[in-house]
């Protein structure tokens, strides 16, 4: 029996030499993980909200959203309808009254470009996006300059056709895009951008051009460039998660302590 005995204090001896060879790490690891939220995130554009209510010559609305694809990457798009009308004047008379209406769609992609702080789910980001417009145009009122001054000294006739519509319009434009957005509460989110857009093709009747078009804003005589910004709240309805792991930061050497 005592054969036996001294067996088992043979092992265990060795298994305790073995042991003591390898130091014993008493640090606690991190061992955090935080699961992000992966899904769509749909809002409305809140600018155009609060001018439909306050500008008597404009209605509009954009419903916003964007999908998360990977950590950084989102696929986003825009989807408006605006009517909006305009007085251009020459001192105190009046040239034109128009009315653009018409919807548009803008799709493209975004980059996360902000590193999160753990837990953390805010953008500043930065993207593209194609869009397309089609509208109409209602000239309402408009004065043609009289070149001959001899029966109307004051230089302007009466137009003959207010009211003449030309619809079939159509535009589209490439839209740099820079903003950012931030969780107010869970899932809830607010953003700001800004857009810079080159107007890529844009038919117009040669009667009257396309002084405004939906979701490009002004179009400036000799330039293709607009300028336009957007103020949205959204909700994100998460379909899954992933993790993320906590960066774990490495120990200060000897040197680098001294």
């Amino acid at each position: 029996m005592s054969k036996y005995f001294i067996s088992i204090f043979c092992i265990a001896t060795s298994f305790w030499g073995i042991c003591q060879d390898k130091p014993i790490d008493l640090q606690p690891k991190d061992t955090v993980e935080y699961k992000q939220e992966y899904g769509l995130r749909v809002g409305a554009d809140l600018s155009r909200l609060i001018l439909s209510f306050t500008d008597e010559d404009y209605t509009g609305l954009e419903l916003v959203g964007d999908y998360r694809l990977t950590q950084k990457l989102y696929l986003a798009a825009e989807l408006g309808n605006e009517k909006k009308t305009q007085t251009e004047n020459l001192g105190s008379t009046l040239l034109y009254n128009y009315t653009t209406s018409g919807s548009y769609l803008k799709v493209g992609v975004e980059i996360n470009t902000y590193e999160n702080w753990f837990g953390m789910n805010n953008a500043i980001t930065i993207g593209g996006r194609y869009a397309a417009a089609s509208f109409s145009q209602t000239l309402n009122n408009y004065n043609i300059f009289d070149s001959n001054r001899f029966y109307n000294p004051d230089g302007f006739l009466v137009g003959a056709q207010n009211g003449e519509e030309f619809s079939g319009l159509n535009a589209s434009w490439l839209e740099f895009v820079a903003g950012v957005k931030v969780e107010l509460f869970a899932n809830i989110y607010v953003g700001m951008s800004a857009r810079l857009g080159f107007l890529v093709t844009n038919k117009e009747e040669e009667r009257f051009p396309n002084l405004w078009i939906p979701g490009f804003n002004k179009v400036t005589d000799g330039s293709n460039f607009g300028v336009s910004y957007n103020y949205s709240i959204s909700y994100l309805i998460p379909f899954y998660k992933k993790s993320k792991k906590k960066k774990e930061v490495e120990p200060e050497t000897e040197a680098e302590q001294n």
